[in-house]
């Protein structure tokens, strides 16, 4: 450890870069296997993807898509975007082709990244039939294969006619207000919007996050949580950028590989879900392990027993153990709490807001309620996003006049201007990390020829917290059990949105209004234990 922080004086992405290549030159920015990029190099390595995209003719505010899993490409193919003055659209692995074609189609994206493959599964394949017409170029990272246009190494070349310097130019033309990030949230809609950030905003906020959770240069982050989402990506190797820590990242979280990897590579931060610190400490080779590394954890959720964070504390030898809330409409950070908070406090709370913004309680008619009293959250300062892309209506509903941000999440503040969460967005629950919204799921399980009525709601699971249940009620004449449903729907939507459970109703619960009754859903349904 370690040398204070000093925040840097960049507000863009692609000044960060360059001022952290003078300030953390010969420490390593990315170590992914045989990638190790070290933070002189990296103003070069992003360039070279910027003098590709110039070369194909992309322009400032121009999107690009990047479909793939945490790897040092991701970053090199990020940092080359916004450098390029582009607007990086990421899209979550775990969707399939229709719902990536969906985003990369409202997002007018131009070109985008995509693995080659992941787990077994060939991305561009399961783009190819339904590919939108905006949809210039498919670069694989990997092979090009017969579904990608061109490979990763053979885009990098085709910039080899835009010099680096025509590169900078382009970089030093990015403006602090200019949008970053397109990032496509879910909601109780059933389609995701997408969220625009600013450069200004993302490292405001994450400056304030490296402060609180005291992330400094030496530092070795494991980003284990997804780059498509802010708590991987701005929580995650943004993070590093501005301390000048070193990024390593993993794919998918698996206990064992994990454990390995905090020993054999020295890791130091280890943010992530509850369910990530819930496995690590049931794991067998807890005892047997080096953890000595370890010094600070990063988690969230609506509720979490105090007990988790003294075990974390203890057992896995963390100095700073924090929860924290967010979501993407406000670059995914919004309270924290204090590294000297007691265990109570971190646990069943969110914290205070981050310095710069405000947090308050409001009731129905939108008026602030006291202390103690639950409401809607509602946020407001530089960290609210700039609005939702090409919906207007939307923003408006979003954000009010005075410039609050209406987060339909219900909760309280103490005295002490802490954020306790007590219910969630509507129906929205929460499966192993990854939001999940009933609306959204519920409109891709419409279509089965046998469903006449679907609602999803969210049921507890000792290992991922939460679990999607499908109650349905069947078309006449038609038949669908358990199995058959949940086998339709893994392939036609991401993982975590695939009901775990499917009960059978002959009608829902509905309310005067005639909509389903979820709270009396919850109460008929029962999954076992």
């Amino acid at each position: 450890m370690t040398e204070q922080f000093v925040p840097p004086l960049a507000r863009t992405l692609p000044a960060l870069v360059l001022e952290a290549a003078q300030r953390h030159a010969g420490r390593v920015f990315v170590e992914d296997g045989d990638i190790v990029v070290d933070y002189a190099d990296l103003p070069a390595r992003a360039f070279e993807v910027s003098r590709a995209l110039i070369a194909h003719g992309i322009a400032a505010g121009d999107r690009i898509a990047i479909w793939a899993p945490n790897r040092a490409e991701w970053l090199l193919a990020a940092l080359g975007i916004h450098c390029a003055g582009a607007v990086m659209v990421p899209i979550n692995t775990r969707m399939k082709g229709l719902e990536a074609a969906d985003i990369l189609e409202r997002s007018g994206s131009r070109v985008l990244f995509v693995v080659d493959d992941f787990l077994g599964t060939d991305y561009p394949a399961m783009l190819a039939d339904c590919r939108p017409a905006n949809l210039e170029k498919v670069v694989a990272i990997g092979a090009s294969g017969v579904h990608a246009d061109i490979s990763w190494a053979d885009f990098l070349a085709s910039g080899a006619g835009v010099t680096e310097a025509e590169a900078r130019v382009r970089a030093a033309a990015v403006k602090p207000d200019d949008t970053s990030d397109l990032m496509f949230t879910s909601g109780t809609t059933g389609r995701p919007k997408g969220v625009m950030s600013a450069h200004r905003q993302v490292i405001q906020s994450f400056v304030e996050y490296v402060k609180i959770t005291g992330i400094t240069a030496g530092d070795r982050y494991l980003i284990v949580n997804p780059f498509f989402h802010t708590f991987g990506y701005k929580a995650g190797w943004v993070t590093c950028l501005i301390a000048g820590a070193t990024v390593l990242p993993h794919p998918v979280f698996d206990a064992e590989a994990v454990f390995g990897r905090i020993e054999a590579d020295r890791i130091s931060v280890l943010p992530g879900p509850p369910t990530l610190y819930l496995t690590m400490l049931a794991h067998p080779k807890l005892a047997t392990t080096d953890l000595s590394t370890l010094r600070i954890a990063v988690t969230g959720a609506s509720t979490i027993p105090p007990v988790l964070i003294e075990r974390m504390r203890k057992e896995l030898g963390l100095e700073v153990v924090l929860t924290a809330y967010g979501l993407t409409e406000c670059g995914g950070l919004a309270t924290i709490c204090e590294a000297d908070d007691d265990a109570e406090t971190v646990a069943l709370t969110s914290g205070h807001a981050i310095p710069g913004t405000e947090v308050r309680i409001v009731d129905a008619d939108n008026q602030p309620l006291a202390a103690g009293e639950a409401g809607e959250i509602c946020l407001r300062g530089f960290h609210v996003m700039k609005g939702y892309f090409e919906d207007a209506k939307a923003t408006a509903e979003a954000i009010d006049a005075d410039g609050w941000l209406h987060t339909g999440d219900v909760g309280t503040l103490d005295e002490r201007g802490y954020l306790r969460i007590t219910d969630r967005l509507k129906d929205m629950f929460i499966v192993g990390g990854f939001n999940c919204y009933p609306a959204e799921i519920e409109a891709g399980l419409s279509p089965h020829p046998a469903i006449a009525q679907v609602a999803v709601i969210g049921v507890p699971d000792e290992r991922m917290g939460e679990v999607g249940c499908a109650c349905v009620v069947l078309r006449p004449g038609h038949a669908l059990d358990e199995a058959g449903l949940i086998a339709w729907s893994r392939e036609r939507m991401a993982n975590y949105k695939v009901p775990r459970y499917v009960r059978f109703f002959d009608a829902l619960p509905v309310n005067a209004s005639n909509k389903v009754a979820k709270i009396e859903l919850r109460a008929l349904v029962r999954v076992p234990a």
